[in-house]
């Protein structure tokens, strides 16, 4: 892809869900029909966490792509219309994509990040069409480790992995990073990625506060 300028945040439009969720503080008591077709993880923690994401997201185990392998996967698409005075007069129609990666490793350095931040970068070039209906494409990479590094604390809080596409008027897609470190009940992430709320298992999802869906959704704007 061409004519990419990184940085500031642009205008963000108004609209709907492409597909209607209830929120994440729904996911910790699931209905049995919503389990139809979502994988079980060996992996405890992992699975207690597809619980609170597989209301807004389509989830796949061992999940492989450019050579990488990931626990789970997750996909959650959006789309956005600006109206004039009545729904009916649309004046534009913007779709927003979540691509989620989860991987259990042994230990976390600037070398995971740093091949996370090159795949979501090859993913981009290749998953991404840019045109005037493309508003965003998030790229979020979570590392499942046994502990939080000091520098990779804080690198991955202060990573900024916006790029517009076109100046903006093809959008822009981000690369997000988290880090989660269950047993000590430890997570960093980078500032816009709010998915990392539904791996903070020790902290429950009280329903007067926003679910997941309800996050992306108000940084968005829909």
């Amino acid at each position: 892809m061409s004519d990419r300028t990184r940085d500031p945040d642009d205008g963000e439009t108004a609209g709907e869900p492409l597909k209607t969720a209830p929120s994440s503080s729904d996911a910790e008591t699931p209905p049995s029909e919503t389990l139809e077709g979502v994988p079980d993880w060996d992996d405890e923690y992992v699975d207690r966490v597809s619980d609170r994401l597989m209301h807004n997201y389509d989830l796949e185990k061992d999940y492989s792509v450019e050579g990488e392998t990931f626990t789970l996967y997750g996909q959650m698409a959006l789309s956005s219309k600006k109206h004039f005075l009545h729904p009916a007069l649309s004046l534009a129609e913007h779709e927003s994509t979540e691509h989620l990666f989860v991987r259990r490793v042994d230990r976390v350095d600037d070398r995971t990040l740093d091949r996370f931040v090159d795949l979501g970068e090859r993913l981009a070039d290749e998953w991404i069409d840019p045109d005037e209906e493309h508003f965003s494409t998030d790229f979020t990479f979570v590392a499942v480790a046994p502990s939080i590094p000091d520098e990779v604390r804080d690198r991955v809080s202060g990573f900024d992995g916006r790029t517009l596409l076109k100046y903006g008027y093809h959008g822009h897609y981000e690369i997000n990073l988290a880090v989660v470190s269950p047993e000590s009940e430890a997570l960093v992430a980078s500032e816009n990625a709010d998915v990392a709320t539904a791996f903070r298992l020790w902290d429950s999802i009280e329903r007067e506060e926003p679910g997941i869906l309800d996050l992306i959704s108000r940084r968005l704007q829909l």
